[in-house]
């Protein structure tokens, strides 16, 4: 059973281009559709709670995919499956980066406008999302300002406990009532290893990168697309160039976005290239993935408490914010410098909004574009 998981799982690791919203996709398409390993109730359960928890939504479900079809080793074979091709793919790039040193300057001029275009999407999409309402559309606004003026990881957390904070004293949303009631079934020891994990995290020095990933892991509400500003302030000795070329290629290789951290460990541990991309893989992950584990059987439970509703309403407000931020510093203000880069940001994100094509083939375009640049 575990073996057939892996191996399920792996086929779509290997196929899966699109970004989270299209992995969803393919596994209700795989896993609902056609093995019938769960009701499409219970599918959707799993993705409104990867939607309030951090982590990488995508790599959430399909480990509670894994979990559901048998237990805990069923989940980690799920999520190992999953996420082997692009772990593999990202080390590879990071292992012959230093070879191709002069082919990867050129091209990054234009990765680095490719990023501003991806992260406009992102913003506007996660905006229509989650900013429906004046005061999610306030708090967002609120939030860009508080990054903009005190970029730091410290000041991300007291923005997210902020936004939690005014989730519970003014109501945002409601989530409707499921048909089916659980009692709470909390897994109280993968509970304790998480916020222990994340004491130890803030504890650890600045050097300990199992700590650095562990953190960013913890705290990236929204997705792939807002780890990159998590780790720009958690991960502070790496370039800009190395942020924005693991960016940029996670972005072109299937499976989850997450895979950022291999490319990122990889980099620096230059002495241990293997070491570094494990440890830093398995540490952005594994927050999001104990977080599950810990809740998802109390979903049905959770999901009948308003003020729940409303705290998460409010993270997500503010996390739109965050990546509003970020998105102006380091990845603008690093990319655009000239009247033809905005033409080209500007042709780039109308191309993917009007055409909608493969984000590879644009990741392609636009590494011919630093050539010419």
């Amino acid at each position: 059973m575990v073996l057939s998981i892996f191996y399920q799982f792996f086929l779509l690791g290997c196929t899966s281009f699109g970004g989270p919203a299209a992995h969803l996709g393919f596994f209700k398409k795989h896993f609902v559709d056609s093995l019938n390993w769960l009701s499409n109730e219970r599918y959707s359960s799993m993705i409104s709670l990867s939607q309030i928890l951090p982590g990488p939504g995508s790599s959430q479900v399909g480990f509670a995919i894994g979990v559901e079809r048998a237990g805990l080793l069923g989940g980690i074979a799920a999520f190992i499956g999953f996420t082997l091709p692009s772990f593999l793919i990202m080390l590879i790039l990071a292992m012959t980066a230093a070879q191709l040193d002069g082919a990867i300057s050129d091209v990054i001029h234009g990765l680095k406008l490719f990023a501003v275009v991806v992260v406009a999407d992102a913003i506007l999409t996660m905006a229509k999302s989650f900013c429906k309402t004046a005061p999610l559309k306030l708090i967002t606004f609120a939030s860009t300002l508080f990054m903009l003026i005190s970029p730091s990881v410290f000041s991300q957390i007291w923005l997210l406990v902020i936004a939690a904070c005014v989730g519970l004293l003014y109501r945002f949303s409601s989530i409707p009532e499921v048909s089916e009631k659980q009692d709470m079934q909390w897994q109280w020891p993968t509970l304790i290893v998480f916020v222990g994990l994340f004491v130890l995290s803030i504890l650890s020095l600045p050097s300990d990168i199992f700590a650095q990933f562990y953190q960013a892991g913890a705290l990236v509400f929204g997705g792939g697309h807002v780890v990159l500003p998590l780790l720009q302030n958690s991960v502070e000795h790496l370039s800009q160039e190395s942020f924005l070329t693991a960016y940029a290629a996670a972005q072109a290789v299937p499976g989850p976005m997450f895979t950022i951290a291999t490319y990122l460990g990889a980099v620096a541990q230059p002495d241990n290239i293997l070491v570094g991309a494990i440890i830093a893989t398995l540490a952005v992950f594994l927050p999001g993935l104990l977080l599950m584990y810990t809740c998802h059987h109390s979903w049905y439970a959770l999901s009948n408490l308003p003020r729940f509703a409303s705290v998460t309403a409010a993270i997500n407000a503010a996390v739109v914010g965050l990546l509003a931020a970020a998105f102006y510093q380091p990845i603008w203000l690093s990319a655009v410098s000239d009247l033809w880069h905005i033409a080209i940001v500007i042709i780039g994100f109308a191309c993917m909004k009007l055409f909608k094509p493969p984000l590879w083939t644009m990741l392609v375009a636009f590494s011919a574009l630093g050539f010419v640049l």
